[in-house]
């Protein structure tokens, strides 16, 4: 089906035949009014990821960047392995830093259960400034198993590719980059921050990365204004 033959979201509501046990007439039809909504939203999801495909190529990459990961040293060209896509995301985990970012670490702790399966499509690569005997102990203690992690050596990657702030601080970032005909290149980058977030909410990419929030937009309470991840909680 084609986008001219899309059906109208309205008539897709039409469609639906659920139900919930003992629900008011009311809730169905503030129900309906909000699937249709749902249908608009998927609808633009889509409308997004075809705009970001049909990017022009990016800049080429050719800085020196160098890493250590847990199997040894690495040039850039080495985070893709054998795939022709890569995913950078960088770590808030820098030497300075006496913990890593909870936030951060929340969102990579969900990666990891797919990164076995992105691992099929595309190379995922974690990179953070300090030492990797430091970032291989947290994954050990965290239990990660499947996510790749990489010491910037000498940090060029991550004052290139906007992972440091003007202080020296970190600051997340993420980066997808391809590999065609032996050309390295920039594709995307995550370009919302606290500069670009609508009044009354958080700084957030869209769609955002961490399923969390994804969950808890479902509920009645929503993610609030005051909570956010931990490192640990009391038992």
């Amino acid at each position: 089906m084609t986008k001219a033959e899309l059906v109208p979201a309205a008539e897709l509501v039409k469609r639906n035949g659920v139900t919930i046990p003992n629900e008011s007439q009311a809730y169905r039809q503030a129900r309906n009014e909000l699937l249709r909504e749902e249908f608009e939203l998927r609808r633009q999801i889509e409308r997004v990821a075809e705009l970001r495909r049909a990017l022009p190529p990016g800049g080429e990459v050719i800085g020196d960047y160098r890493f250590q990961g847990e199997h040894g040293p690495a040039g850039f060209a080495d985070l893709f392995g054998d795939k022709q896509t890569l995913v950078v995301y960088s770590y808030m985990f820098g030497p300075q830093r006496e913990r890593p970012c909870p936030m951060c670490t929340s969102m990579l702790s969900s990666w990891e259960g797919e990164a076995r399966d992105m691992h099929q499509r595309i190379a995922l690569a974690v990179i953070a400034r300090s030492p990797i005997e430091r970032l291989a102990a947290f994954k050990q203690q965290r239990g990660w198993r499947d996510l790749r992690l990489y010491s910037d050596i000498n940090g060029n990657y991550s004052r290139d590719y906007g992972a440091i702030e003007k202080d020296g601080s970190d600051i997340p970032a993420l980066h997808v980059f391809t590999r065609r005909d032996g050309t390295i290149r920039h594709f995307w980058a995550g370009e919302m921050s606290s500069e670009t977030a609508d009044p009354g909410q958080d700084p957030r990419g869209a769609p955002d990365l961490m399923p969390i929030w994804t969950v808890l937009d479902m509920t009645p309470e929503g993610r609030g204004t005051n909570w956010y991840p931990k490192l640990e909680y009391a038992e």
